[in-house]
């Protein structure tokens, strides 16, 4: 969506100015807190083995704008993309972030965190904060999706063990790729993954076992309501298959994560102020009862619909069909149809299109087809998502100070967890591509921030 792209978020003066303390962070997190009402901040510190001690050293941050929460709610969809991404900057750690779906099928920024590494531990900690902030129990049935990254599985198995879990499959597809490569072998996980009943998903996987029984043996391993549609619940009206809202997301992120910690809370918490009016200027132009793109997309399926025809069985089923031999079961009652397609996303497939012509024909009060799109794709539900706004805040000379006696250090420097170097290392006297030998033989670089040896102020 073309509103998903903002402005540069600091002018040439902001990124001139001097990198803040991160005794400031407390500071700015409570003039946040001040001016965005019922906004969630979790600040926890490293253990202290001396309770007297008058230092505390930064450990994690979590912040959920109250405005995100309530635009959230209103939304009506329970599906949430979780990712990770590496901080570049002098703090070495992770930023964690957690997005929704919009109604017009856009990202919606919820919750982010920066702690100090992609851990069980740490992703169970953010999970909790969030479901303290969305009222989700520990039996909810939720749907979360990611890329399966390294602690995020045990993490959501103990928070929210009711809840759905969808693997990116493109996670997958990368995984595979490891010992089977080409476009054959993409082209068949894919239509395992889109096959959106299990009939169909047999089919494709026997498909799949002809050419490659090896392949085969190890999708069977991946349990197949983790990413195929055919096992996917509807709870969450969405069948996406990527997880490409974080990932979004996270590139707009990208000049800010090679910030001072407070610095990137605040380029993040600018981005999502910003795109939020982007967003209502499109709002405001748009018309009908969806959606623009959701409006979009339902025109084609009334447009498929008309090659259909419809046979009532006297209640509230359908046999409808078409001349190519496709031929489905429309219970409008339960607001089923057995291609599974209005059940998973909660927009009316072409069978139920035609099923509602045909009752309209028999002189039913049926309205027009858009009301039977789920009230997430409404015009009126993307209005009340985006009626919260996140509110500006005052400059550094301005905040009020944290009246604490605790003075916050910062974080020890540590390897990232499964962050490999960009290169390899070379061996000593190695030669390189210009035939030169390497510079500083038998030389150790010292961290300019740390005073340590083994690594520069960068890695």
């Amino acid at each position: 969506m073309s509103h998903n792209t903002v402005g540069p978020l600091f002018s040439s003066h902001y990124k001139r100015r001097i990198k803040p303390a991160l005794q400031d962070t407390k500071d700015y997190l409570q003039e946040v807190q001040r001016t965005n009402l019922n906004t969630t901040v979790k600040l926890e510190f490293e253990v202290e083995p001396n309770p007297e001690s008058e230092t505390r050293r930064f450990k994690r941050v979590y912040v959920c704008f109250g405005a995100l929460k309530q635009g959230f709610k209103a939304g009506l969809r329970d599906f949430l993309g979780l990712d990770g991404a590496f901080m570049k900057g002098p703090f070495p750690g992770q930023i964690l972030t957690v997005v929704g779906i919009d109604s017009n099928n856009g990202t919606y920024p919820l919750a982010h965190a920066i702690v100090e590494a992609e851990t069980t531990s740490s992703w169970t900690w953010f999970l909790q904060c969030l479901g303290a902030d969305l009222d989700l129990e520990t039996n909810s049935n939720f749907t979360f999706m990611s890329d399966g990254q390294k602690g995020i599985i045990p993490a959501i198995a103990k928070v929210f063990p009711c809840a759905e879990h969808r693997f990116c499959i493109r996670h997958i597809e990368e995984n595979m790729k490891k010992k089977w490569r080409g476009k054959l072998y993409k082209d068949l996980l894919w239509k395992c993954a889109a096959a959106p009943t299990v009939q169909e998903f047999d089919v494709e996987m026997e498909a799949l076992k002809k050419v490659n029984p090896s392949l085969y043996d190890w999708l069977k391993q991946i349990p197949p309501h983790n990413w195929t549609k055919s096992h996917f619940t509807g709870r969450s009206h969405t069948d996406v298959l990527l997880n490409n809202i974080c990932e979004v997301f996270n590139k707009q992120l990208v000049d800010g994560r090679d910030k001072p910690i407070m610095t990137c809370l605040e380029y993040i918490r600018q981005y999502i102020m910003k795109r939020i009016a982007n967003v209502q200027q499109v709002i405001d132009k748009a018309e009908g009862p969806l959606t623009p793109t959701v409006a979009k997309e339902f025109e084609k399926i009334k447009k498929n619909a008309l090659d259909y025809s419809v046979i009532w069985n006297g209640e509230h089923r359908y046999q409808v069909s078409s001349p190519s031999g496709d031929q489905v079961i429309v219970d409008v009652k339960e607001k089923t149809c057995t291609c599974r397609t209005w059940e998973l996303t909660g927009i009316p497939c072409k069978h139920v299109v035609a099923t509602i012509w045909d009752m309209a024909s028999h002189g039913e009060d049926v309205g027009i087809p858009e009301q039977w799109v789920h009230q997430t794709y409404w015009l009126d539900t993307w209005k009340q998502m985006y009626k919260f706004k996140l509110e500006p805040i005052n400059g550094i000379k301005l905040w009020v100070k944290y009246t604490s006696p605790i003075t916050l250090l910062p974080p020890i420097h540590h390897t990232q967890v499964g962050r490999p170097k960009k290169k390899r290392k070379k061996a000593i006297g190695e030669v390189t591509e210009a035939g030169k030998k390497l510079k500083r033989v038998g030389k150790t670089v010292t961290c300019v921030k740390c005073k340590k040896q083994g690594h520069n102020s960068r890695t």
